[in-house]
């Protein structure tokens, strides 16, 4: 059986709001729930017009707020961005508030760019042991375990589950090393998953926390009524994607009709590689493509991102994903 959760960037649509973004991000969380999501994260960015889940501790109080069951935190809190006694501190508040419900995925990049980054540090720490080394401490906090001399309050003792995050070989390794769960970022940066995956596995040490590895892959599902709504639907995902790598990243646009075939060859190509862990289409056009992923990643859990300009069809997607899942996941689909 395959979970599956939702990874969600709060986007701001053009000639939309914060505000906005914010409601429905926790209207989609307790729709996810209803449909039987396993948790549902949101991710720190910073910088960015088009995204509102910078200030994501909060965020993921907000979603906590407007849910009852399903899991809730980060994917991920950039943990170099912050002093790990602070976001102890923040999660162990949430932990207090939602208690049981509460994740921490860390990751290492700032999430923005080196100029922003430098306005949110300060300085840059380019020791190759830091990130390591600060999760060490946070588990510390979260554990009382006194070695570092100071009491969490709150964080002490909190019943958080922390994952590590990456998007190339590093994450995997740290991960491995820590005997910790581990999730990829495919649905932007797929090339690496397979070796990421692998070095993972074939290096991970048993903890308290996981007697074996627990593998989460990212995949981009926009499920629509036919193969033709979703590739329209898709192209506000697609123009983010250009967007972004040209350097003009912007709100999410609404869909327009034929993106691709009017984008120079270079670009549809760099398009088609970032977008190769995705299901874009019906439901059977997904289901197939989310049984071709599974069969290559084996992974324990399968996180959604859907990058949709509408709520209603983001919401439609999210039921369709469900219902996938759940025929993928009976025992006459894997018979």
């Amino acid at each position: 059986m395959t979970s599956y959760s939702f990874l969600d960037l709060v986007p701001v649509v053009e000639s939309g709001s914060v505000a906005s973004a914010l409601a429905n991000a926790a209207d989609l969380a307790a729709y996810a729930e209803k449909l039987g999501f396993t948790r549902y994260w949101v991710a720190e960015h910073h910088g960015m017009r088009g995204i509102a889940s910078a200030a994501t501790s909060v965020v993921i109080g907000h979603i906590a707020a407007a849910t009852q069951t399903i899991r809730v935190g980060s994917g991920g809190i950039m943990l170099p961005n912050h002093a790990p006694l602070v976001i102890a501190e923040q999660f162990g508040t949430l932990d207090a508030l939602y208690p049981g419900r509460i994740d921490l995925g860390l990751g290492r990049a700032p999430g923005s760019d080196q100029h922003v980054a430098a306005a949110i540090r300060r300085t840059l720490d380019s020791d190759p042991n830091a990130f390591p080394r600060d999760e060490m401490e946070l588990q510390s906090y979260f554990a009382d375990d006194g070695k570092t001399g100071i009491v969490a309050t709150p964080g002490a003792g909190a019943d958080v589950q922390i994952y590590i995050l990456g998007s190339s070989l590093y994450g995997a390794q740290v991960a491995a090393a820590l005997g910790l769960p581990f999730a990829f970022a495919s649905h932007f940066a797929p090339q690496m998953l397979d070796e990421a995956l692998h070095i993972y596995r074939s290096h991970f040490r048993s903890s308290a926390v996981l007697d074996a590895p627990h593998a989460i892959a990212a995949f981009n599902i926009i499920a629509a009524d036919s193969d033709a709504e979703g590739e329209f639907l898709a192209s506000s995902l697609m123009q983010s994607f250009v967007a972004l790598r040209t350097g003009n990243p912007r709100q999410l646009p609404p869909p327009v009709e034929g993106y691709v075939a009017s984008l120079p060859p270079h670009f549809a190509s760099a398009l088609n590689d970032v977008l190769s862990a995705s299901a874009i289409g019906a439901a059977d056009t997904v289901k197939s493509a989310v049984q071709a992923f599974q069969a290559r990643t084996q992974a324990d859990e399968i996180i959604v991102a859907c990058s949709v300009f509408d709520h209603e069809k983001r919401k439609r997607s999210l039921e369709i994903t469900a219902t996938v899942f759940a025929e993928i996941n009976t025992p006459a689909a894997s018979a």
